[in-house]
């Protein structure tokens, strides 16, 4: 065991930038009154929010502060998108998605099958690129919504985001387009208008806000039913008392995410690529399951061959060093991962993958510390593999 700790799972969660924690120090302290109280003493948490909500606006490029709706999570969002579309209009009953979603995504669809919706799992390539032709033929005159992720959460994989939207309003004007961004943001330019999106989902601690902060943009030709009903907050779209503190804190780390958005694609794509490069040339049976597909600049997702992630990541832990088999969703479960069985990544290798993602906060010298440990960690898990033969094999085809 050691006292290092080098953190390398950000997509899972990061860790909360200091500015973002004094900008939301005095909602906590000086400035707690409920910001939709009519004394003088709110004005500045009302404030707080006005001006979060136009920050959310430009960081996704919104026509309008009015398209901006605060939420606890991408999960909530999600869920506020999905649910509001179909409940607002509950004639059409067909969706589509691609197979890849995350969990929130999924696992609502699947829910939304037993109320007799009918749903399109829309399949990937080896490289866990969208098969658009599959997404064009499947819609119809009674689809109701598209819902694609814009990143992958697993594999960084970006999917064409206006290229899809242009596909889904060429075959049905009335269908609605949801992306759940919560990968995306933060991490690459995000443009609703170009893009064509209708709804689109954030969630504020994958890029260094607190947990329990999102957003959602509903574009102002979408209706939708609200998901939370109660009060009027958020114009009667989510009741519940706004958490200012938050809120202030979502908009600090937007600010931070634009003003860094060259960083991710230069330096941290480096480190990323550097990290990357390392493992694959001096482990023979390391192979990037993500080919040569467009990905987000902080995640790689590397398969070993023959051997069990799960032990990796103990070994990994033991050393400091943080990293993951894949969402964080669905980390206790056995079973292996539905982004790389949607892929066809091999048997050989889909039980043996690692998502390695990176932040601003991540040193070169942390990237050099995996690189010479790492190695060492493959050697003595593949000792104890059962597949000896055909390690010894892949060993030898790969020249070692």
């Amino acid at each position: 065991m050691t006292n290092k700790l080098i953190y390398l799972d950000n997509n899972a969660t990061t860790k909360v930038d200091e500015r973002v924690l004094e900008a939301m120090l005095p909602y906590f302290k000086e400035e707690y009154a409920n910001p939709s109280s009519m004394y003088n003493f709110a004005k500045k948490s009302a404030d707080a929010i006005k001006q979060a909500r136009g920050v959310i606006k430009d960081f996704v490029n919104a026509q309008s502060e009015k398209e901006i709706i605060f939420t606890s999570c991408g999960s909530e969002s999600a869920n506020t998108a999905i649910r509001g579309v179909l409940n607002y209009n509950k004639t059409r009953k067909h969706i589509i998605t691609s197979a890849v979603e995350h969990p929130c995504v999924l696992n609502l669809y699947k829910a939304l099958e037993k109320q007799g919706y009918k749903v399109d799992y829309i399949g990937v390539n080896s490289n866990g690129e969208l098969n658009l032709e599959e997404l064009d033929a499947a819609i119809n005159e009674d689809t109701a919504l598209v819902s694609i992720m814009w990143a992958n959460n697993e594999t960084g994989v970006i999917n064409p985001i206006e290229k899809i939207s242009q596909i889904i309003k060429s075959k049905n004007k009335e269908t609605k387009f949801f992306v759940d961004a919560v990968q995306a943001a933060g991490k690459i330019p995000i443009d609703v208008q170009a893009a064509g999106i209708d709804l689109l989902g954030i969630s504020g601690h994958k890029f260094h806000a607190p947990k329990g902060i999102g957003a959602l943009y509903v574009n102002s030709k979408t209706m939708i039913t609200p998901l939370i009903i109660g009060g009027h907050q958020e114009r009667g779209k989510r009741a519940g008392t706004e958490n200012t503190p938050y809120i202030a804190g979502l908009a600090k780390a937007a600010e931070l995410a634009i003003d860094g958005l060259n960083y991710e694609a230069t330096e941290i794509k480096r480190l990323r690529d550097k990290l990357e490069t390392g493992i694959v040339s001096r482990i023979y049976n390391a192979r990037l399951n993500t080919g040569a597909a467009q990905r987000v600049p902080n995640t790689t997702n590397i398969g070993f061959e023959y051997i069990e992630g799960e032990l990796i990541l103990l070994h990994l832990s033991d050393l400091g060093i943080c990293a993951s088999s894949g969402s964080a969703c669905t980390s206790g479960s056995l079973e292996p991962s539905h982004v790389l069985r949607a892929m066809n990544v091999p048997f050989t290798a889909i039980h043996g993958s690692v998502r390695w993602s990176l932040s601003r906060f991540t040193k070169e010298d942390e990237i050099d510390y995996v690189i010479e440990k790492l190695p060492g960690i493959i050697e003595k898990v593949n000792s104890i593999s059962p597949y000896q033969k055909e390690l010894a094999a892949l060993k030898a085809l790969r020249g070692e």
